[in-house]
């Protein structure tokens, strides 16, 4: 893990200092700022403050920041913005991204601002917005060079410079017919490893070509499989009508496989998962845990069914309680394995840094806190009904329930965190250490405490 920069440590220290007595001031410091750390100080910083750095800042210096920053972040952003504001900001945008901007905007102050962008512009903004935004159509961007059979190299070259502050960047240029369709591709590299006297159809190879409506994950993997710089969209009579570039594909796939994964443990998709409200994130994670309870108390009342109710002794309780332990293991394991994933995830995109840790870490066990209230409660209701001959077994087992899982949500962010300080790998060690230890020490506690409550 690289060394964080004293000097830009030093850059945040001073911003946050001059923030506390002048946003305009702090504003200025942000210009020398690269636009994706200045993005994480601004999401660090008050919502009042935050509006009001951004709204000192220079349509450019804007333009940058929304460039790299996520949905939620943009919509904040350019909430207090209006029309004539943000026309300003999106002319010194690439169209896929003003695109993405005028998405998050409100819907008034968005046609108010297309309103005023000259015609071209707020045409081919239209264009892009009337496409699914999960498609290679809305993905897509529509300021690129082209050029047609018979140009020289030389030509093509001036015209790449003569847009280079307007057009997509490391797109290449790409060859079309008279009906605009693509029949060649001219990379970076072929304008500059050629003469300027080249013809183009001498020069150009064969373009790779996908359709308006594609999936934007089914045109990631084929960029990313055969390397390319960029693909060329189409509509239905194969006249072109935009590029994507490989840099807006490698971005897709992050975006797809970190949403896959948090869907595969059952957090919400959202990339900022630690700076979202913690019961937004309680409410993303209970379809899951409903799953698991429901589970666990038909395991029970299977378990009851083939061994018997026991005869309301001693023994009796300590096998009524032992039949809820898959239940404790399910839902134990999966508040664990969620909060290890949430730090894990986070540590890798830099979402969590070390002075975040446990700011981080008291929110996540919060989550798994409440969490664990809420599932304990009906596991209260649900058992209490099951084992009705039972006086007090409900109860006993909805507080172990409550207990168990507080205590997975606990360990699910010191193991990662651990890991980190010790300088292991918490995608290796975290997932694997953190199920055993938490099915070891959450049945231990399960049974320990509801032993202690039904048998009192």
């Amino acid at each position: 893990m690289t060394a964080p920069d004293p000097s830009l440590e030093a850059a945040e220290t001073a911003f946050r200092d001059v923030l506390a007595e002048s946003p305009a001031r702090a504003a200025v410091l942000l210009v020398d700022i690269h636009p994706a750390d200045a993005v994480e100080w601004l999401r660090d910083t008050e919502d009042r403050d935050r509006s009001m750095v951004f709204g000192a800042l220079s349509p450019t210096c804007q333009a940058s920041i929304l460039e790299h920053a996520d949905e939620a972040l943009t919509q904040e952003l350019i909430a207090p913005l209006d029309a004539r504001l943000l026309t300003r900001v999106l002319e010194e945008l690439p169209s896929d991204e003003a695109a993405d901007v005028l998405i998050e905007a409100d819907d008034q102050v968005a046609n108010d601002a297309l309103e005023r962008l000259s015609p071209a512009t707020a045409e081919s903004l239209r264009t892009l917005l009337s496409f699914d935004p999960e498609s290679a159509g809305g993905i897509m961007a529509t300021d690129f060079v082209v050029t047609q059979p018979g140009e020289r190299i030389g030509d093509v070259v001036k015209s790449v410079r003569k847009g280079a502050e307007d057009i997509e960047s490391d797109v290449g240029v790409f060859v079309l017919d008279q009906q605009r369709r693509p029949i060649g591709y001219l990379s970076d590299r072929a304008l500059l490893t050629h003469t300027i006297h080249s013809p183009v159809e001498e020069v150009m190879c064969e373009p790779f070509v996908v359709a308006v409506d594609e999936d934007q994950e089914g045109v990631a993997q084929l960029m990313a499989k055969y390397g390319l710089q960029s693909v060329a969209v189409v509509d239905d009579a194969g006249a072109l009508l935009g590029v994507i570039s490989a840099e807006d594909a490698a971005a897709i796939l992050e975006e797809e496989v970190d949403e896959d994964i948090a869907l595969l443990v059952g957090v919400g998709a959202d990339q900022q998962q630690t700076r979202l409200p913690v019961l937004v994130r309680v409410r993303q994670r209970l379809p899951l845990m409903g799953l698991t309870v429901v589970a666990g108390l038909a395991s029970a009342k299977i378990l009851a069914l083939a061994l018997g109710h026991g005869s309301g002794d001693g023994g009796g309780v300590q096998q009524a309680i032992l039949r809820y332990l898959p239940l404790i293991v399910g839902l134990a394991g999966n508040v664990g394995i969620q909060s290890s994933t949430i730090f894990v995830r986070g540590f890798a995109t830099g979402e969590v840094d070390e002075d975040r840790e446990w700011p981080v870490f008291f929110t996540e066990w919060g989550v798994g806190t409440i969490i664990g209230a809420l599932c304990g409660v009906t596991t209260w209701l649900v058992a209490g009904f099951i084992e009705s001959s039972t006086p007090g077994l409900g109860a006993a087992v909805g507080f172990a329930v409550f207990a168990a899982v507080a205590w997975a949500a606990m360990l699910g962010g010191i193991i990662p965190i651990a890991c980190r300080s010790l300088g292991i790998d918490p995608a290796v060690v975290a997932g694997p250490f953190l199920i055993a230890l938490s099915d070891v020490s959450g049945s231990a506690i399960y049974i320990f405490v509801a032993r202690e409550i039904a048998m009192r």
